[in-house]
């Protein structure tokens, strides 16, 4: 059976509470206790010195002690809960009192058979003391105080015993009247703003994807949990844009070769014109076409393989970048078009060659492709302590503001870039990301609609 968030929180926050209180009170019950003891029997002690000494103040060494004497000591020993027996140099008893009632025959046994000690049960010890009977320094005699344990604990002690027991049972009480109220609050801190954001989960499982999560929450945890499902659900967004867009691009592209190959063939069955080389030509660039996009598609598919095969080496980049540059310069020169660069030189980096060359063929291309006639096309490397920054700015048509943001994504093309001398399947600069990324680098993008685009590569040097 499932139990909620709140009542495990709440259970979990009173079971603490009442471990709490147990493992307190029995420590505290066994030091106060202890300690309380101890007090007991120092009171009891000092009023057994206070009596010895008040005996020898009444004392006479003439006559003993007058009636009035007797009658004194024998409050003190009422009053006390003491048996008191007091013996002469010779071992006489000269006094003693009867306030043990019954067991006062078994007292006087033990006094008389073995040094006056004796234990009458476990639970209830019978003590003695001993003081001497004395007139100045001189020592005339023995007093012995007999006793029970449980003389300790007067009706003041017994108070306050009691008074401290009911203390404790009410302080237990209120502390977990006090904890439950506590752990339901902070329970419901905890689960409430849970069940929002799994309550937006569920709108965004269901294909809500305009749903996000409201919660602003002061706990970490929460917090970072409400921006990972708003993040979840606007990755969700583009990608779903992005497929809506796939299948738009997708069906216009494969509905214009396969309508004009139809519409030809048509015309050759129904004898209109004749297959010549020029219309056969036409059909051949048709199919050529499609199955260039059908190979981007399947490009599409192995893109993590271009972040998992990595051969590392370490080699000179500004040689390298050069050699590139030098390779495009054709190309740009046949289009009308001037590349430059500006290189640090014998700059050296520890990455995958053939990785990083298609990372600058995909961007050279792609400036080529999207450059305006008379274009320039600017090549930068420069080193800085920890890292190197490639830097390709063109001048070209650039890219718009809505499309900026998706341009790294898999199959997304800028509607300036769909047509059938630029169009790919647009997973080039998808590509170009993973592989950068791949290398703890980063590519970052700037660009104006009519004015150019720049490409920043920054990567590690080591």
């Amino acid at each position: 059976m499932k139990i909620s968030l709140v009542k495990k929180l709440s259970l979990a926050f009173l079971l603490t509470v009442i471990i709490s209180l147990i493992t307190a009170s029995l420590i505290s019950n066994y030091m106060i206790g202890k300690k309380f003891n101890n007090y007991l029997v120092n009171e009891h002690k000092a009023m057994e010195v206070k009596t010895a000494t008040t005996i020898n103040n009444l004392y006479n060494e003439k006559i003993g002690f007058s009636t009035a004497s007797e009658d004194e000591i024998l409050r003190y020993a009422s009053a006390q809960n003491l048996y008191i027996q007091i013996k002469n140099i010779n071992g006489e008893i000269i006094f003693t009192s009867n306030n043990l009632n019954s067991t006062q025959k078994t007292m006087m046994n033990s006094m008389m058979g073995s040094m006056m000690h004796n234990s009458l049960n476990t639970t209830d010890q019978y003590s003695e003391d001993k003081y001497p009977l004395k007139k100045g320094n001189k020592s005339i005699g023995t007093i012995t105080f007999g006793y029970y344990n449980s003389s300790y604990f007067n009706s003041s002690a017994q108070t306050f015993i009691m008074t401290l027991n009911h203390s404790f049972l009410l302080s237990a009480l209120i502390a977990l009247i006090l904890g439950l109220i506590i752990s339901i609050f902070f329970s419901k801190q905890i689960s409430l703003p849970l069940t929002k954001i799994t309550s937006t989960a569920n709108k965004i499982r269901t294909g809500d994807l305009e749903a996000r999560s409201l919660v602003i929450s002061k706990t970490k945890e929460i917090d970072d949990l409400s921006t990972s499902i708003n993040y979840l659900a606007e990755t969700l967004q583009k990608q779903e844009l992005l497929r809506k867009r796939l299948t738009s691009d997708m069906a216009h592209e494969l509905r214009t070769p396969l309508t004009n190959l139809k519409s030809h063939i048509e015309a050759l069955l129904d004898k209109v014109f004749e297959p010549t080389d020029e219309i056969l030509t036409g059909f051949y660039e048709e199919i050529q076409r499609l199955i260039k996009l059908v190979n981007g598609l399947n490009d599409a598919a192995k893109l993590e393989q271009a972040t998992t095969l990595l051969n590392k080496s370490r080699f000179n980049l500004s040689l390298e970048l050069d050699k590139i540059i030098n390779s495009f310069k054709p190309l740009y020169e046949t289009s009308g078009l001037k590349i430059y660069s500006e290189l640090a030189t014998n700059l050296e980096i520890f990455m995958d060659k053939d990785k990083f060359k298609q990372v600058i063929y995909n961007l050279l291309s792609n400036a080529l492709k999207y450059s305006k006639e008379n274009g320039e096309v600017l090549v930068t490397l420069k080193a800085f302590a920890n890292t190197i920054i490639i830097e390709i700015k063109d001048n070209g048509i650039g890219i718009s503001e809505k499309d900026l943001p998706f341009i790294f994504e898999r199959l997304y093309r800028s509607d300036e870039s769909r047509n059938k001398n630029t169009g790919g399947a647009g997973i080039g600069l998808t590509i170009v990301k993973n592989i950068v990324e791949a290398h703890k680098g980063t590519i970052k993008v700037t660009s104006s609609l009519g004015v150019g685009t720049t490409f920043i590569i920054a990567l590690p040097k080591n």
